[in-house]
């Protein structure tokens, strides 16, 4: 799927617009979490499919009124859907999913935060074509990521959650694509 490009405004909206393009697919991402006041780290493996949407999407059209948005404000976005399992620790395993959308600006819009069922913007930015960076501030928390594509095969992801100023929490993944 490729984007009408006479409808994007800005570089970023267009990187951002083929990263998700070249992130569609199923992956399988093995992930590490550091709490920085606990010493031993959380492994998990999870299956994730990440589907476009393309803008007129009723996904989109439901994302982009969450968000005070005209109903075509979003020139494409995904559905991520995941299923993790613990490996070190007995937990039940993790299952949802999130939408998330690109405008004309250097905002992604999410359906949910991480840490609540409401609307959440992140500020957007790009390192180079292959890496995508997230700024997410909600509350008084806030999370960096930032997702590398390595080839057409591999990214990675690293994730900084910090509440109060104070950092929590690093999250780093290796993710390989399955289909």
């Amino acid at each position: 799927m490729t984007v009408a490009l006479d409808r994007i405004q800005t570089s970023v909206s267009q990187l951002a617009c083929r990263f998700f393009e070249r992130s569609a697919g199923r992956w399988l991402s093995q992930r590490r979490y550091y709490t920085l006041n606990v010493h031993e780290p959380q492994e998990l493996e999870s299956a994730i499919e990440i589907d476009l949407l393309p803008a007129g999407h009723p996904e989109l059209v439901k994302l982009a009124r969450a968000h005070d948005l005209e109903d075509d404000a979003m020139l494409l976005g995904t559905t991520i859907r995941w299923e993790s399992r613990y490996l070190n620790v007995t937990r039940k395993p993790a299952i949802g999913s999130t939408v998330i959308g690109i405008g004309t600006g250097e905002l992604l819009y999410r359906d949910r935060s991480f840490s609540s069922p409401k609307p959440v913007t992140a500020e957007l930015t790009f390192a180079n074509p292959d890496t995508m960076r997230l700024l997410t501030v909600a509350g008084n928390s806030s999370f960096e990521e930032e997702i590398k594509l390595v080839g057409t095969k591999h990214r990675t992801r690293q994730t900084i959650a910090s509440r109060a100023g104070e950092e929590v929490l690093i999250g780093q993944y290796l993710e390989t694509r399955t289909a």
